[in-house]
């Protein structure tokens, strides 16, 4: 990403003297970890430098205070700044209190299906969305030609690394099985509503007690860690969000495939962590809709506009369609309204919309 900004401010004109690049994990600069001395050096940069600065910090938390310095440079420079940091101790929670709102980030996310395709270099087919399901979109996986075995010892190692610096180490978790046995529980109960009370019920089943606050800050702490999205209930009649029973959906679908292995049994869970991932991705905030006993799988809102999402496997039988068609029944507003299923056949009825899941998220224009 960082590249990728470089490139597209020398085509907007900026010379690359203007632009400083440092990467902290790099041997060569290991004396600028030091503060004062990082000041000074990018400082004397400054000087031979007419224009605008364009400053690019790598790991950024190798530093010691690195946000007084960077503060620093904003105030006694004329300069962009663009910082990038480990999970582990740098998180947005911790931008906000360093920079203080002086800042915009970034949110990088796995590949969506459409980067997949884009990054393979392959056409869209129902094989290549089963290996995407499976696989995820950590974009390492390239690299690897999505190879099955070196793919998933790869997320194995990547669900370790995240599990022990970005929660158990930064959260001074001792329990590290606890903390494993409510990541799986989540993993498997994805799209399903989930509690405290539910959690300490499974656990107590493995003849392990756990209070509803320890739970909840380790959920607390694997959503900081970007592990797992919560999503909440909103009250669709009252029109206002729910405290409990939200959802968890995975943050990529082949970390769960590397723990649980194929669970072809989950396949509507699967389908609706993929819709859920690519709402957020596309920028909409993402409630589950919950009417009178009913529930919409997903209601999405951006820019004052709204969409309700209905997620299925397939629509097998007359039962099926009937259920996942009528729970828009008591919603009244004219908010597109969605049913999206691997079905090829086209169901819409009654103005609601239905649509193949795999087009669905290859479309630009919603």
């Amino acid at each position: 990403m960082m590249l990728l900004i470089k490139d597209e401010l020398i085509k907007r004109g900026v010379l690359t003297e203007q632009i400083i690049s440092i990467n902290f994990e790099d041997f060569d600069y290991i004396k600028l970890r030091d503060p004062f001395i990082l000041n000074e050096w990018i400082k004397t940069k400054a000087r031979g430098i007419k224009g605008k600065i364009y400053l690019f910090l790598d790991e950024i938390q190798e530093v010691s205070n690195w946000e007084q310095v960077i503060n620093s440079f904003r105030v006694s420079l004329n300069i962009d700044i663009y910082i990038t940091g480990s999970n582990a101790k740098l998180l947005s929670g911790d931008m906000a209190t360093y920079l203080a709102g002086r800042y915009v980030q970034f949110d990088i996310y796995p590949f969506s299906y459409h980067e997949y395709l884009l990054a393979r270099g392959v056409s869209e087919s129902a094989t290549e969305f089963q290996q995407y399901i499976q696989l995820g979109g950590m974009p390492f996986l390239i690299n690897l030609s999505y190879q099955k075995d070196a793919s998933r010892q790869y997320l194995l190692d990547v669900y370790n690394s995240v599990l022990l610096k970005d929660i158990i180490k930064r959260n001074k978790i001792r329990d590290a099985d606890l903390l494993e046995r409510i990541l799986m529980f989540s993993f498997s109960n994805i799209g399903n509503p989930s509690s405290a009370s539910s959690i300490a019920k499974f656990l107590k089943s493995e003849n392990r007690k756990q209070s509803n606050d320890t739970i909840l800050n380790h959920l607390k702490a694997c959503t900081s860690a970007y592990i797992l999205n919560k999503i909440p209930r909103m009250d669709l009649q009252g029109k206002k969000l729910l405290t409990v029973n939200e959802k968890y959906y995975v943050a990529d679908l082949g970390l769960r495939d590397a723990l649980l292995g194929n669970k072809a049994k989950d396949i509507g869970q699967i389908l609706e962590n993929i819709v859920c991932l690519e709402l957020i991705r596309r920028g909409y905030k993402v409630t589950v809709g919950k009417i009178g006993k009913l529930e919409i799988n997903f209601v999405a809102e951006k820019n004052g506009q709204r969409m309700y999402i209905q997620v299925s496997y397939l629509l097998a039988d007359e039962k099926t369609i009937d259920s996942e068609f009528g729970v828009y029944g008591k919603i009244k507003d004219n908010y597109p309204k969605y049913v999206l299923s691997l079905d090829d056949f086209d169901f819409s009825r009654d103005g609601i919309i239905h649509e193949n899941i795999r087009h669905f998220l290859l479309r630009e224009d919603w």
